[in-house]
């Protein structure tokens, strides 16, 4: 066995959700939930028609894969709907950025708690083969639940290094599109970004392993999106991570 990657990549950097773990149709569920919550009670107040949160466009336009709060905040700014920030200690569903974020979370989280955390089989084969060969691994997520979905999904202990919402956070490093996380859990598997290879499903995190200067942006298309992750930056696409592993 083996793995179809380039010699020079010594390192694996995985996003978590849609990559790993089939946790994104539950992220665009709760993001449509918690949107259209929000957009009927406006369009109550205002008279404007509502316009519901599509879970296929507007996830992969604009929140899938940024962090929680930049997700929110730049889907209400494509609607012209101005909230203010708050805290991040406003009750869910408030309407703040921060309101409408807590939403969303406690939403997913129920979610994950009701259905459970499934593994994409492909992914784990190619997971335990970098381990095989000895290759370093991470996972890049701009969730601050990671460390749960590992756990529920079975996968903690497969990885060398995290950088998630919380680490981001307490860094203060950027989220997706900018490289930050990225370069982050490289430095912390004492690798060159070169030597390097990102796995994405989302738009905006293809965009930061190629701003990142990583030696390989692979994007994952789970939902029929192969051109536009070629268009934003990956390297070679794949609907499944099985097809990168030697038989």
């Amino acid at each position: 066995m083996g793995l179809r990657l380039p010699e020079a990549i010594s390192a694996c950097l995985f996003d978590l959700d849609g990559v790993l773990t089939k946790t994104a149709v539950l992220h665009a569920a709760a993001w449509k939930q918690a949107f259209d919550e929000l957009l009927t009670g406006l369009s109550q107040t205002t008279g404007e028609a509502f316009v519901p949160f599509d879970p296929v466009k507007d996830y992969d336009d604009y929140v899938d894969g940024r962090p929680r709060l930049d997700g929110t905040r730049t889907f209400l700014r494509a609607r012209n709907v101005q909230l203010p920030e708050g805290t991040p200690e406003d009750p869910p569903g408030s309407h703040t950025l921060y309101g409408v974020a807590n939403r969303k979370n406690e939403l997913v989280l129920a979610m994950m708690k009701t259905r459970g955390v499934e593994v994409y089989p492909g992914s784990r084969r190619f997971v335990d083969e970098a381990r095989r060969l000895s290759m370093s691994t991470a996972v890049v997520s701009s969730s601050a639940n990671a460390i749960a979905v590992l756990e529920a999904a079975g996968l903690e202990g497969l990885f060398d290094a995290l950088v998630d919402g919380i680490v981001a956070k307490d860094a203060h490093l950027a989220g997706k599109p900018a490289p930050d996380t990225y370069l982050e859990a490289a430095r912390r598997l004492d690798v060159v970004p070169q030597a390097a290879a990102v796995f994405e499903d989302a738009l905006a995190g293809v965009e930061a392993g190629r701003a990142g200067g990583f030696g390989l942006v692979v994007g994952v298309d789970r939902v029929g999106q192969r051109e536009e992750l070629a268009a934003h930056g990956a390297d070679v696409v794949v609907a499944d991570l099985a097809e990168l592993v030697e038989p």
